[in-house]
C-alpha cells in the first residue's frame, strides 16, 4: 500500500541556550508582524468609479447551529429597467468581511485598450451582483447558504425570465459550486444558465506546510492585531481546513496531512452527496496557471529563506518531491526547537498554477531576507483550477502535467482557459477576461 502523505516534527531543546527573558521576548515580539498571515486582498482603492445601485442584506439558512450573513452589491446595466440579466459573482478566500467596492474595482480594472470585466458585461446588458461574506473564513457550507440567499433574491427581483450566471473567484467559485449542486439535489430551481469559477481550487489549494507551522509557532510570542486576530487565525479557520489539500493543526503536529482535518473530510463528503458539481448549467472555469506543465523555477528542497535572530530562527525550504523524511525546514525560539520533514508530499511550490507570495509574506513578517524570485509559489495548481478528474484526497495526479484536450474531456468543466504564464492567484488577466466575456455573453 502506498504511503500516505505525512509530516513528522522532531521536538527538541536547543543546546547551550537559556530560556529567553521577558525583555528579550518583548523585543522579538515588537519586530514581528501582528497581522493575520496569508491573507490576500482582492481590492483596489475606491469602487472603480461607480457605486452600487442597491445593496442587499443576506442571511443564510442555519448550518450546524451557525447562521452566516453577507451582502450583495448590485450594479444595474440600466437602473431604469431594474434587474434583468443577473451575473452573480462571489468573493473568495481571506480573513474577515468582504470589501465589495474594492472587489468591484479589482475586477473592473481596464487592460490594454479595453474596459474592465464588469463594464464590458454591463455594456452587454448583464447586471452585476457581487456577493460578499461577513466571515470569509468560516465553513464553506455556511457561506454557501448566503450564496443561495443571493440566488433566490436575484430570481425574486428579476424582471423577465433571463437565466442567471453564477460563480466566483477563488473560494467563491467553490461556495457557488456547492450551492448550485445542493439546490439541484434538493430539486430547487436555481434558474442558472452558466457557472463560472475564477482560479478556484476545485481539488484543493496549497500553502507550504512549514509556513503553516511558523504561523502557529510564532503567534504565541506576538501580540494580537487591533481586532484581536492572531497570525494563524486564517490557517486554523474552517475555510482553510476545507480548502487546503494539506493542513496541519499546530507547529508540533506529526501525522497525515491530506486527512488531518475532519472539516475537509466532511466538506468533501457533502460535495459528493450533492453530486460533486451542478449538472444543469454550462460549467466554465479559468486558471491563472499555465497549461503546458511549466511552473515557477523553485528548486524542490532548496532553502527559500533562513532567518536568524538573537533568541529565534526560522528556515523554510521549498517542498521536496515526495520521498521519505524529506527536510522542509524548522524554527526555534529560546529552548523550543522544531525540525520538520515530509513523506510522499509532491513538490507543489513549483507547480504551474495561480501563485501566492506565501514565502514572501512570512519572510516579511519575520523581517527575513528573501530574493524576489523566491517570494511566490503555487497556491492553486492548474490541475486543480480546471477541475481535472482526480482524487481530491490522494492527489493521484502529476501536478506538472502538460494538460491535453483528452485530460479536459475527462474533467468536470465544460470549457476552460489558462493564462499565458503562472500569474498571481485571481490576477485579472486580459486573456482570461476576453475568454470569459466571449463565453458568457455569447
Amino acid at each position: 500500500m502506498a504511503q500516505e502523505p505525512r509530516i513528522d516534527v522532531a521536538l527538541t531543546l536547543k543546546e547551550g541556550q537559556a530560556e529567553p527573558s521577558s525583555a528579550e521576548k518583548a523585543e522579538l515580539a515588537a519586530t514581528l508582524s501582528p497581522d493575520v498571515w496569508f491573507t490576500s486582498a482582492l481590492e483596489r482603492a475606491g469602487g472603480g468609479g461607480r457605486q452600487a445601485d442597491v445593496v442587499w442584506e443576506l442571511t443564510g439558512a442555519e448550518y450546524k447551529g451557525q447562521i452566516a450573513t453577507g451582502k450583495a452589491a448590485v450594479y444595474y446595466a440600466n437602473p431604469k429597467l431594474g434587474l434583468r440579466r443577473p451575473f452573480i459573482f462571489a468573493d473568495g478566500f481571506s480573513y474577515g468581511p468582504s470589501n465589495l467596492p474594492g472587489l468591484f474595482a479589482y475586477f473592473n480594472a481596464p487592460y490594454g485598450d479595453k474596459s474592465g470585466l464588469f463594464d464590458q458585461l454591463l455594456g452587454q446588458g448583464f447586471d452585476i451582483v457581487l456577493v460578499g461574506f461577513e466571515e470569509r473564513h468560516t465553513h464553506i457550507q455556511a457561506n454557501a447558504e448566503v450564496a443561495i440567499a443571493a440566488i433566490f433574491r436575484a430570481i425574486e427581483e428579476r424582471v423577465g425570465e433571463e437565466r442567471l450566471t453564477v460563480g466566483g473567484v477563488s473560494m467563491g467559485g467553490i461556495i457557488t459550486r456547492f450551492a448550485l449542486a445542493k439546490l439541484e439535489t434538493m430539486k430547487m430551481d436555481h434558474q442558472t444558465e452558466a457557472y463560472l469559477s475564477y482560479d478556484s481550487p476545485h481539488n484543493g489549494a496549497w500553502i507550504p506546510l512549514v509556513l503553516q507551522q511558523m504561523a502557529y509557532f510564532f503567534e504565541d510570542f506576538t501580540p494580537a492585531g487591533p481586532d484581536g486576530a492572531k497570525q494563524a487565525d486564517l490557517i486554523r479557520s474552517p475555510a482553510a481546513q476545507q480548502l487546503l489539500w494539506a493542513w496541519v493543526e499546530n507547529s508540533k503536529y506529526s501525522g497525515p496531512v491530506a486527512t488531518s482535518s475532519p472539516l475537509r473530510k466532511e466538506f468533501l463528503a457533502d460535495l459528493q452527496r450533492f453530486g460533486n458539481f451542478p449538472v444543469i448549467p454550462r460549467k466554465l472555469g479559468v486558471s491563472n496557471g499555465r497549461r503546458d506543465g511549466v511552473g515557477r523555477p523553485l528548486p524542490a528542497g532548496e532553502v527559500a529563506f533562513d532567518w536568524q535572530a538573537l533568541i529565534a530562527s526560522a528556515t523554510a525550504r521549498f517542498q521536496p518531491e515526495r520521498g521519505e523524511q524529506q527536510k522542509i525546514g524548522g524554527m526555534h525560539l529560546g529552548l523550543a526547537v522544531r525540525r520538520s520533514s515530509t513523506t510522499e508530499v509532491p513538490a507543489l511550490d513549483g507547480a504551474p498554477g495561480g501563485t501566492l507570495d506565501s514565502f514572501g509574506k512570512v519572510a516579511d513578517a519575520l523581517k527575513a531576507k528573501i530574493t524576489e524570485d523566491y517570494r511566490s509559489g503555487a497556491f492553486v495548481p492548474s490541475v486543480s483550477a480546471v477541475a481535472l478528474d482526480f482524487d481530491p484526497v490522494k492527489w493521484d495526479v502529476n501536478v506538472n502535467l502538460s494538460i491535453t484536450d483528452a485530460d479536459l474531456e475527462r474533467g468536470h468543466l465544460d470549457a476552460v482557459e489558462f493564462d499565458d504564464d503562472n500569474t498571481e492567484h485571481s490576477h485579472v488577466s486580459g486573456k482570461l477576461i476576453d475568454w470569459i466575456v466571449g463565453h458568457i455573453a455569447r
